[in-house]
């Protein structure tokens, strides 16, 4: 079967511009149909996002004249001879009448701002987007196509779920798809889903939600069951804007959810992961972390924890607004929950894709609250797994940016396996094959810490902390007094200096007269000269799991024991 590609819009660009004006589905505002193709079919009074037919799609998306049809093979055509009140092959002749496309996948060749990629995009007029025997053959020819160009896949949903017309035939299509996806995992190539109104049944339980990066429209609905369907299962009313983005982003089922005029922006910036800055890359940068703890101007602990925890030391997310280009946050555990209390996502260091993941915080109350103290749950940690995987898949160094009092201590991370979340991220970061740089940048608080503290290089700020445990719950343990925190906090050697001394960190970065928080513009770019250095070293050799392991390896081995036993040489 041969994929054609119809003239952009053929159906629904045509009716918007001879419509003087256009009827908002969501509102009922009337819009001026010119004005409403040039919004790209979003309503400018209530944002609804209309549907949009796959040429319309691929023209939005894609730059100009890039768009290249891939030959999809020939399936079988109503293999099941099935019949209701029509004849299966008839419905099918009328829906290749009607959109001018043999199925319900179109998959093409392109650019995004110059970028190439492959993209397989629904069409939800043909037999609402159904995943039948041709639809499942298109997006699995699309991955095979990305694998033999080493490019992104770009996978655009919009389906009511499964062909019922091709019965197990259209069943098998999840796995058929979902293993293709699976290759590109293999390969270690991008892949990208839009989620489009509507995608719910065999799509969304398949390819739909296999991408490294799941996005959607805003009010788009995905799930593997329809709402009436539940409804009726349960017999309760669903709630106001379930299944939509905006819930399936709280619920952390998708990485975010991108307003339709900033996706081609947004999707450029993700193929950026590919771009190579070159041997050279980070050469003029001077590295300002100190190695030898005698050069360091040490304070006393207690007032390194109190500037540890100054407010106005900057967050995880202002280091990133400071020094990473072309941005993107990702959320989710994909498994129900989002935690604000760790961020993450890809951006350009000084030109080198790198993966970014941190502890976030907040100045002032209301953010301290929204972000909980910076103390994540058991989902935090899973995202924060999540995205080093991704890394690893996507062969783009990790750097974590340390700052938390601790892991959240409640009820609910108990539940849901707050031990499990940290151990499982400590085992992972051990074994990541790219390389890992984490920074200390205020609070270090146990394994809280830790979880993302696995690394080939740790840095610290002068002024941050590193502890087993809070001195004032160190103090009301063994002191039975927590008023002996100061005596506490000296005898943990929980400071930049002492950690230094005891190889626990590798170097420290200093921090303006006063902390970080009188220049925050001049500690976040301390930081990243700092982190620019050890990623510049690390890129230099071959980074290994074993050369990590060894190092953590050797931590409280007397300095005598042999090097041949895994102590650091």
């Amino acid at each position: 079967m041969t994929t054609t590609l119809p003239s952009a819009g053929k159906a629904q660009k045509g009716a918007a511009e001879q419509a003087a004006w256009v009827s908002c589905s969501g509102c009922r505002s009337l819009v001026y149909g010119k004005r409403y193709t040039r919004l790209l079919r979003v309503c400018p009074e209530c944002g609804a996002h209309a549907r949009l037919d796959a040429p319309t799609r691929i023209a939005q998306l894609l730059d100009e004249g890039s768009a290249r049809p891939v030959q999809v093979p020939a399936t079988q055509h109503n293999p099941l001879d099935f019949v209701d009140q029509l004849p299966y092959a008839e419905r099918l002749e009328r829906a290749r009448a009607r959109t001018g496309q043999q199925d319900a996948v179109l998959v093409v060749r392109g650019r995004v701002e110059g970028r190439p990629l492959v993209a397989a995009v629904m069409d939800f007029r043909f037999f609402g987007g159904s995943l039948g025997v041709a639809a499942g053959e298109a997006i699995t020819t699309a991955a095979e196509t990305a694998l033999a160009d080493r490019a992104p896949l770009l996978i655009v949903t919009a389906s009511g779920g499964a062909r019922m017309q091709e019965g197990a035939l259209s069943l098998m299509q999840m796995a058929k798809t979902s293993n293709a996806l699976a290759e590109l995992d293999e390969a270690g190539l991008l892949t990208v889903t839009l989620i489009t109104d509507p995608t719910y049944g065999g799509v969304a339980a398949s390819f739909a939600t296999l991408s490294d990066v799941v996005v959607a429209e805003p009010g788009a609905r995905m799930g593997f069951a329809g709402p009436r369907v539940i409804e009726q299962t349960i017999g309760q009313r669903l709630p106001d804007g379930f299944q939509t983005a905006e819930f399936l982003l709280e619920h952390g089922l998708v990485d975010d959810v991108w307003p339709r005029a900033e996706l081609r922006g947004r999707l450029s910036r993700l193929l950026a992961v590919a771009d190579d800055p070159g041997p050279d890359w980070g050469a003029e940068e001077d590295d300002p972390a100190v190695r030898d703890s005698q050069l360091l101007d040490q304070l006393p602990a207690w007032d390194c924890v109190q500037l540890a925890r100054e407010s106005g030391r900057p967050t995880a997310l202002e280091h990133i607004g400071f020094w990473l280009d072309g941005f993107v946050e990702l959320h989710g555990d994909r498994a129900g929950e989002e935690c604000p209390a760790v961020v993450g996502g890809l951006g350009r260091l000084d030109g080198l894709p790198v993966m970014v993941i941190g502890h976030q915080k907040g100045h002032t109350t209301a953010e301290l609250v929204g972000r909980n103290f910076g103390m994540p749950s058991p989902a935090g940690y899973r995202k924060a797994a999540r995205l080093m995987r991704l890394a690893a898949k996507l062969g783009v160094p990790v750097v974590t940016l340390i700052d938390t009092p601790g892991a959240y201590p409640g009820l609910t991370a108990e539940e849901k396996g707050q031990s499990v979340a940290i151990a499982e991220n400590l085992r992972l970061m051990g074994s990541l094959p790219v390389p890992v740089v984490a920074v200390v940048t205020g609070e270090g608080g146990s394994g809280g810490a830790l979880a993302l503290g696995v690394a080939d290089r740790v840095l610290m700020c002068a002024n941050a902390t590193y502890s087993v445990i809070s001195p004032e719950g160190c103090a009301a343990i063994l002191w039975k007094n927590a008023a002996e925190a100061a005596v506490a906090a000296d005898e943990l050697a929980l400071d930049a200096a002492s950690l230094l001394r005891l190889g626990v960190v590798d170097a420290v970065i200093p921090e303006p007269e006063g902390g970080g928080h009188t220049d925050t513009s001049a500690m976040s770019d301390s930081i990243r000269r700092a982190a620019v250095a050890a990623l510049r070293e690390l890129r230099s050799r071959t980074v290994s799991p074993a050369a990590r392991r060894r190092r953590f390896r050797a931590f409280g081995l007397a300095q005598d024991v042999p090097a041949s036993s895994g102590a650091r040489p």
